[in-house]
């Protein structure tokens, strides 16, 4: 287990984005996220009290969280003082990049020399099965955005968290290092052997009682060359009955690939809502999720009510307005 509270450390993030991690656990954990940490440059800020290591152990921190999700998951030279001077100062380290904490000799002899624990999230822990394609008892929803980074774990937890202040039955199922550090529990998806992808996703999800619902922490896009398989393997091992557009409308490209323009709502409904029908001929395009924090509030409002009027469909800001119009269009 990994000990809470959390000093998040944002290192030296070039934007608020690529502090994900730590912004998904301020705001869904905020009960475990004493104060940030932030190295000269640093770009993005929680809003959290900046603390010293010292500081944040008086404040009863116990593990330094590596709040940064970078292209291809690695550490930054910069970040290796500081990771050292955690362990020495009593701090456990967790982390969710590609770059594994137990693969770095001076951070494995240092938690040895100080009784500290190294957590990597993003490392498989199962032998997860081939997926079989069987269809399971119980329903399943899952986001499936025009980008990365649009606002699909948001919408998974805020549906989670909706449906079960209602009393109905219903888990949030985590698929990457945020949900995981958010949850406790979940598969590091990107991290599976692509084999073995969507079964780890059958595994997760597994047979359940008729109306209980699994929010499915979605992955990547369909549209992003970089990082579209793990959405497949969520569309087809996840057999969603509801999917949910998750749409971010302030970015001109694709994250991180600008000579890629956005897709349009219309293209992701209509290429992925009949890959989703291979595995589950009943599935439902229920709602669109928009991410409108980069937008004042009435140019929010404005923005949710002309995609509303253009797809047909209940489109909110799930983490502004709450998730209730997506969790009354899920199917009875």
């Amino acid at each position: 287990m990994i000990k809470t509270p959390y000093l998040l450390f944002l290192g030296d993030a070039p934007d608020p984005l690529a502090a994900k991690v730590a912004q998904g656990i301020r705001d869904w954990r905020p009960e475990n996220a004493v104060g940030q940490l932030r190295l000269p440059g640093c770009k993005a800020d929680l809003k959290l009290p900046d603390m010293t290591l010292e500081e944040a152990r008086g404040a009863g921190a116990q593990t330094l969280v590596i709040g940064v999700a970078n292209r291809g998951g690695v550490f930054s030279e910069s970040w290796m003082q500081v990771m050292e001077d955690a362990l020495q100062a009593g701090f456990d380290l967790a982390a969710g990049l590609h770059t594994l904490l137990r693969d770095q000799p001076p951070l494995v002899a240092l938690a040895e020399a100080h009784g500290r624990s190294l957590h990597d999230v993003r490392l498989p822990s199962v032998k997860y099965p081939i997926a079989d394609g069987r269809k399971r008892t119980g329903r399943r929803c899952l986001a499936v955005g025009t980008d990365c980074s649009a606002g699909k774990m948001y919408t998974a937890l805020a549906m989670d968290a909706e449906m079960r202040r209602r009393g109905m039955k219903s888990s949030f199922r985590a698929t990457g290092q945020t949900g995981i550090l958010i949850t406790g529990e979940g598969v590091p998806l990107d991290a599976v052997v692509a084999d073995f992808m969507a079964g780890s996703v059958e595994w997760l999800t597994p047979d359940n009682d008729p109306d209980h619902w699994d929010h499915i922490e979605g992955q990547g896009s369909l549209f992003h060359v970089s990082y579209s398989g793990v959405t497949m393997a969520l569309i087809h091992g996840g057999q969603p009955d509801a999917l949910v557009l998750s749409h971010e409308p302030t970015r001109t490209h694709m994250r991180g690939l600008p000579d890629y323009p956005l897709p349009s709502l219309e293209a992701l409904r209509d290429t992925a809502l009949p890959l989703a029908r291979i595995a589950n001929p009943d599935c439902q395009v229920i709602g669109v999720s928009v991410n409108t924090a980069a937008l004042g509030e009435a140019e929010a409002v404005a923005c949710l009510r002309e995609i509303e009027d253009r797809m047909g469909l209940p489109t909110v800001d799930p983490f502004r307005q709450g998730a209730g119009r997506l969790v009354d269009a899920l199917p009875a």
